[in-house]
């Protein structure tokens, strides 16, 4: 059954290790990299609080938002 949109949308989160590193790029390239290759086109990149994995603050990180047609 056909849902009748013609695209599929994946947010993926960016974030660094630890609170006050510099956004490496390097990271961030591999990450649309490999979407890209699987067919996915980034869409938008928005600046978010993220959660951490340790405690209960968050850290600044990126939220990835990709597009690509349905299959």
């Amino acid at each position: 059954m056909s849902s009748g949109y013609a695209y599929e949308y994946k947010v993926v989160t960016f974030r660094e290790s630890l609170i006050g590193d510099a956004l490496d790029s390097d990271k961030l390239e591999k990450v649309l990299n490999k979407h890209a290759e699987d067919g996915w086109a980034l869409k938008a990149i928005t600046s978010a609080d993220v959660k951490g994995r340790i405690g209960p603050g968050a850290v600044e990180g990126l939220l990835l938002t990709f597009e690509r047609p349905r299959q």
